[in-house]
């Protein structure tokens, strides 16, 4: 009302308000990724508060170079394109633990140089600097040179250190995560060298004590982060518990603001695989993206398919995942990929599975790890099915929330009334049937009709301040399986007729 209602002098009064006359429109819910990680132990004193980052230089400046944090925004801002665009992105930061230790490794030059050739060290799926070797170069020699080499590319996990007779290789970071850096040299055909030189790799160990997480997830607070990407690799059960446990209280009625964690796995073996993903049969939050036997990091593993996952989440939340291809992942060897057998059991157990297809890593089924004993199917299993429940609380709060609804008069059906802001039950079912005829046609739905059949209010028989709604929908399914039956015979030929 443009003009006080007790007013009596004469005028004209104009109050212009906008009205959103969408009808129940459905609007997706925006993703918002969160990274859950460490930065690079030499940047010790960054703040622990949440930052939004907008590129992968951006993270490095202020975690470090190489970092977890630093890895995990190259595979959303890839320098190569196609990253997460305008979905938001924030870093929630870990500290190393007091007691931290980093992983150590080292590569062992021997042998004699045969003639000029050259060398690259590959860590975490990261290519070093070239270094070439000529006649005459002594172990030592050949040390500086794969110290420059390692030194030389920012992104690569590790610091390398002239040992004098070896080269020593440390994690960027303090904890066990580290301990899952691959260390390979290759020559210029891509192969691990065969003659000549000898470069013996001890692999990254006595990594130790990851952070908490606890104190990360607490910075969460009102900010509905759809995604969270954890840095801490599968092996880490108390950070898969501390993140089950915020991811579950997100649920709650009064919060709704529920999230999936992904944390990467390169483990070759399917069972190996899936040993943390069993032992979580109802872990509704945690979520596994693989990529068997692949030479990266699972931090890279995982954020390289957030960014392809989030991506359709955001702009077409019904639709599922398969078939995205995932640039900037080394697939594992041929031997090492998983069969529809294996991928079969990896889902059943709990994991999510990829295939690869013309040497590209492709988005396969993204599952969490739910699957309680006689529940079948599992209410939350798929990944996309969770991102339609997500989008479904998102616009009943959207509604809902609206100031229309806040403190309005509440009154039976029926009931005249010359008051603007009453409101009754059948209002709020109509609004709610709008929201699901939206639902249906945008196809995260199936039979919005019996959804409406089944959608109820009433003010509540004990507080008549209380409006009790109540809906029952469908979900729409996806075609993740096609079965055709083909049926064939021969052709013997027309009969010939009778003269």
């Amino acid at each position: 009302m443009s003009v006080d209602a007790t007013a009596v002098a004469r005028v004209v009064g104009i109050e212009t308000t906008f009205r959103d006359l969408r009808g129940g429109a459905v609007q997706y819910l925006p993703q918002h990724i969160g990274i859950l990680g460490q930065g690079a132990t030499a940047s010790a004193g960054y703040p622990l508060t949440p930052y939004r980052i907008t590129s992968a230089p951006m993270a490095a400046q202020r975690y470090g170079f190489g970092s977890p944090i630093h890895l995990a925004a190259l595979q959303l801002f890839p320098v190569t394109g196609g990253g997460v665009g305008t979905i938001p992105v924030t870093v929630y930061p870990l500290e190393d633990d007091d007691a931290g230790v980093a992983a150590v490794g080292s590569i062992t030059p021997s042998g004699a140089a045969a003639g000029v050739a050259t060398y690259w060290v590959r860590i975490a799926g990261i290519l070093s600097a070239p270094f070439t070797t000529a006649n005459g170069d002594t172990v030592a020699t050949l040390c500086d040179k794969i110290v420059a080499a390692v030194n030389a590319v920012l992104e690569i996990p590790v610091v390398a250190a002239d040992g004098s007779t070896d080269v020593d290789l440390t994690a960027k970071w303090k904890g066990a995560s580290g301990n899952d850096v691959v260390v390979e040299v290759l020559d210029s055909t891509g192969l691990a060298p065969t003659t000549g030189l000898t470069f013996t790799v001890v692999q990254p160990a006595t990594g130790a004590a990851d952070p908490d997480v606890a104190p990360a997830l607490a910075g969460l607070g009102s900010t509905w982060v759809t995604m969270l990407v954890n840095t801490l690799g599968p092996s880490n059960t108390a950070a898969l518990g501390a993140i089950n446990a915020v991811g579950e209280g997100r649920w709650g009625q009064l919060v709704r603001r529920p999230f999936v964690s992904f944390v990467g796995n390169t483990e070759a073996g399917v069972n190996t695989a899936t040993t943390v993903t069993n032992a979580r049969p109802t872990d509704r939050i945690n979520v596994q993206l693989v990529a068997p036997g692949s030479p990266n990091l699972p931090v890279t593993v995982a954020a390289a398919q957030v960014r392809e996952i989030a991506k359709v989440a955001n702009n077409n939340p019904p639709t599922d995942y398969g078939s995205r291809q995932v640039r900037g992942i080394l697939p594992g060897p041929d031997a090492d990929q998983w069969d529809y057998a294996q991928r079969d059991q990896a889902v059943k157990s709990g994991s999510s599975t990829i295939e690869v297809k013309d040497g590209l890593i492709n988005v396969s089924d993204v599952v969490t790890f739910y699957k309680p004993t006689g529940e079948v199917p599992p209410a939350y299993r798929h990944v996309v099915d969770v991102v339609k429940v997500m989008t479904i609380i998102y616009n009943l709060d959207l509604e809902f929330n609206r100031p229309v609804w806040d403190g309005a008069p509440l009154i039976p059906d029926g009931q005249p009334t010359v008051n603007p802001n009453a409101r009754t039950p059948s209002s709020a079912k109509a609004a709610v049937c709008a929201i699901l005829d939206s639902l249906g046609l945008e196809a995260i739905i199936s039979d919005a009709a019996t959804a409406k059949k089944n959608t109820f209010a009433s003010i509540n028989s004990q507080n008549p301040k209380r409006l009790d709604v109540q809906t029952t929908v469908q979900l729409s399914g996806n075609t993740n399986i096609i079965s055709v039956d083909l049926f064939f015979g021969f052709f013997f030929g027309t009969p010939a007729l009778a003269a």
